[in-house]
């Protein structure tokens, strides 16, 4: 294990450690699953001997995973995957408890942002464990002397690498796991690309993974960071989910149980005839503009909320992101139209004042609200999720050299026995088929 010294974290307080000490033990209550894997791993130490650099959001939940994959034998070093995420205290308990060099800092800049994932980098991983792909994308950039599309600081320090320096870094890499929906379209476009260096298993696609972090994680945890950031009754307001995959399936259903009236907005028509189906009033965004008073995107893509939607919303209108990165508003869009600078009414409200006078609300600078704001998902949906990433990371330094320069799915072993160890955890018992009808199962032979 390597100590944390000065030297080898960044943190924005240690002196806060203590809380951030309870809010881990507070946390790992409601995490059964990952520390059923925690006590098999220290005894067993799977991944003794691999150096693993993890770019996360820095919670509770994801300390419980780093001290996980300690007590299985990793070198590991942490760091935020998204610059307002990171709950500091925990940053510092990561430190001062569990000696794991951490960098972080909530509201940290961009330039800070991509010092931190330098950090990782210079950690030499055998493994990565990405939120997002930003830590494999600088990896690969870096590699492929692709210097214009690093952050600048970023560049700058790479360009000063000498060839044999930039092959060392990706060299000893054996494979790594993604998080996110928006890491692993990352990742497969690479892949398709075939600039894929290694292989990826791709968490988010597990379905104890996506089925209820992506669901009900999501859902609850975006509804709390829109409240806490603005304190506006949801009831009776027109509350437009830009999205309806698992995300915008699970807001949109926590939206109406507080008594929203929720409107659905679709590029994929499965998917907005599911809403229909749902309940729901499915419009574009150009209509749905006119009407909303919430507006939350979960896509995954850039330019959702756009300069002509802006121009159609309403007095007051309060506009969120829920998707990994804040491409999904076009705020430099919303700053043209605007006079001034925008005002920080609350914490984590931005209020812009268009030309005609109109006020609309910015959570979050249109980054995760339900990290910005709050303490994204529950850690009982995160055990889950962490449990696949231990697991993953588990059969990855088993496995890695028989493997391709792929995204893989998490094994269908793997997201059962999750599902089975927490059904065992919630004292839920579920039947098991009897011989006759497995036969029947696996039999054409019986009919009508």
């Amino acid at each position: 294990m390597k100590e944390a010294t000065a030297n080898n974290y960044d943190i924005k307080d240690l002196n806060q450690a203590e809380g951030g000490h309870r809010r881990i033990d507070w946390a790992e209550l409601e995490m059964p699953v990952l520390r059923q894997i925690r006590e098999r791993f220290k005894k067993e130490k799977p991944l003794q001997g691999l150096r693993v650099s993890a770019c996360l959001h820095v919670t509770a939940e994801t300390a419980n995973l780093m001290r996980t994959l300690q007590e299985g034998g990793a070198d590991v070093v942490l760091t935020a995957s998204n610059p307002l995420s990171t709950q500091d205290d925990v940053a510092a308990a990561l430190v001062n408890r569990y000696e794991i060099p951490t960098f972080a800092i909530k509201g940290e800049d961009n330039v800070t942002y991509y010092k931190h994932i330098r950090a990782a980098l210079e950690h030499k991983p055998h493994m990565t464990m990405d939120d997002g792909a930003d830590l494999v994308s600088s990896l690969f950039f870096i590699e492929m002397g692709r210097y214009e599309k690093l952050e600048p600081s970023l560049a700058s320090w790479a360009k000063g690498l000498s060839d044999e320096e930039r092959k060392e870094f990706l060299a000893g890499v054996i494979g790594g796991t993604e998080e996110t929906t928006t890491g692993v379209i990352r990742l497969k476009a690479m892949e398709t690309d075939k600039v894929l260096k290694f292989p990826v298993i791709a968490v988010n696609d597990a379905q104890t993974k996506h089925f209820f972090d992506n669901r009900y994680g999501t859902g609850q945890s975006t509804i709390d960071g829109i409240i806490r950031a603005t304190n506006v009754l949801l009831a009776g307001k027109n509350f437009v989910v830009a999205g309806y995959g698992w995300c915008g399936r699970g807001l949109a259903s926590r939206a109406r149980g507080m008594g929203a009236q929720v409107i659905v907005t679709e590029v994929d028509p499965l998917k907005a005839l599911e809403a229909v189906m749902d309940g729901y009033q499915v419009m574009s965004m150009a209509e749905a503009a006119k009407i909303g008073d919430f507006f939350c995107t979960v896509t995954g893509d850039i330019n959702v909320i756009d300069g002509p939607h802006f121009e159609a919303m309403k007095n007051g209108a309060i506009v969120a992101n829920s998707g990994h990165f804040n491409v999904e508003i076009n705020i430099p869009a919303l700053k043209k139209m605007s006079v001034g600078e925008p005002t920080l009414v609350r914490p984590f409200v931005d209020q812009y004042t268009t030309k005609d006078g109109r006020k609309i609300n910015i959570l979050g600078e249109g980054r995760l609200i339900n990290l910005a704001s709050a303490e994204g998902h529950p850690a009982s949906v995160m055990d889950m999720s962490f449990a696949n990433q231990a697991l993953s990371a588990e059969y990855m330094a088993k496995n890695a050299d028989k493997l391709e320069k792929k995204v893989y799915s998490v094994p269908e072993e793997i997201d059962k026995e999750i599902a089975r160890i927490k059904l065992e955890a919630m004292g839920v018992k579920i039947d098991t088929l009897t011989d006759a009808q497995l036969h029947y199962l696996s039999s054409w032979e019986e009919g009508t």
